[in-house]
């Protein structure tokens, strides 16, 4: 288990942990305004009075599940944290300490675990135990964070309901991860409930800002239809942590797969980088930005090469420290 030591130095990366849990009648009020009528309005106050400090992580999914390999070479390009998913659990054999130790040899801490899919039609709960068992497993392992993303309904047609279903069980599973000192952050993506601008909506005001945050994942929000650099000011008192990714359009004529869009390397796709982290400059976001690359788009380089580039576009063009 991680050492008195470490874990005051765990917490100090962590940085946002306690801002998610913040349970002041102003902070909720905030929350408020974002879910009014008038929620597209900004005050134009940063969310702390400290200066904004991103720490640039990265994501192991482009590793394809050889965690083992994705921490060394993570830890080898320079950056300072590593989201893992849950494969993890069963590579390193149930034992969290045996993560934290590998993750400590290569000065490499977890920022997050990504827990997989929240469905509203199973067993609810199932689906609680399911996350908070993952949620235990990232904090005997030094984590602050549990990502989950959700399932859309395959059998049935999408209700108005199902929205704010989502955002009452997102809440019950925040609960059984608080008590557990790991804050939960809901993942928008493509293909999901959480698809577009407005459903991200829908969901983040149904669910209780005491036990969920968003995780931001910029490319699958430009690709649902919205706007990332937009989405910074309108959830500001929301933001748990954020995946940096970049996303190109495909001719689905041309295109082996028939996607219309590629997950690509920073600088190399639509996304506005530039404009995401100046966002997150300007409201004082103090936490960590996850790079992320789902496969590496060209075969011929390894997902090292992919990170290395992107953290080349992130040092190089845009001038920040990783």
């Amino acid at each position: 288990m991680p050492s008195k030591h470490s874990r005051r130095e765990f917490l100090a990366a962590a940085g946002t942990l306690t801002a998610l849990s913040a349970t002041s009648i102003g902070a909720v009020a905030k929350v408020e305004s974002l879910c009014s009528s008038a929620a597209n309005s900004s005050s134009g106050k940063a969310v702390t009075p400290a200066s904004a400090e991103i720490r640039f992580g990265y994501a192991a999914i482009t590793w394809g599940g050889n965690d083992r390999q994705a921490i060394e070479d993570i830890a080898s390009a320079g950056y300072r944290g590593i989201q893992l998913r849950s494969n993890v659990i069963a590579e390193f054999e149930n034992k969290p300490e045996t993560l934290w130790q590998f993750l400590e040899a290569h000065h490499l801490p977890m920022v997050a675990l990504s827990s997989g899919n929240v469905d509203i039609d199973a067993n609810p709960d199932s689906v609680i135990g399911k996350h908070a068992m993952n949620a235990k497993f990232v904090h005997d392992a030094g984590g602050p964070y549990l990502q989950v993303t959700d399932a859309k309904p395959k059998s049935r047609p999408i209700t108005p309901d199902d929205h704010k279903k989502l955002g009452r069980l997102l809440t019950e599973i925040g609960k059984r991860t608080a008590d557990l000192g790991v804050a939960l952050g809901y993942h928008n993506h493509m293909g999901s409930l959480g698809q577009g601008p407005e459903a991200v909506d829908q969901i983040i005001c149904a669910t209780d800002p005491r036990y969920v945050g968003l995780e931001l994942d910029i490319a699958h929000y430009f690709q649902g239809g919205g706007d990332p650099v937009k989405a910074i000011d309108r959830y500001r008192e929301r933001l748990l942590f954020l995946h940096i990714k970049d996303v190109e359009k495909l001719d689905s004529k041309k295109s082996e797969s028939k996607e219309s869009y590629r997950f690509v390397e920073l600088g190399r796709g639509q996304v506005d980088i530039k404009g995401v982290l100046a966002a997150l400059t300007r409201i004082g976001f103090r936490g960590w930005a996850i790079v992320e690359l789902d496969q590496v788009p060209d075969p011929s380089r390894t997902p090292k090469e992919s990170a290395l580039i992107s953290k080349k576009f992130l040092q190089e063009n845009l001038g920040y420290t990783i």
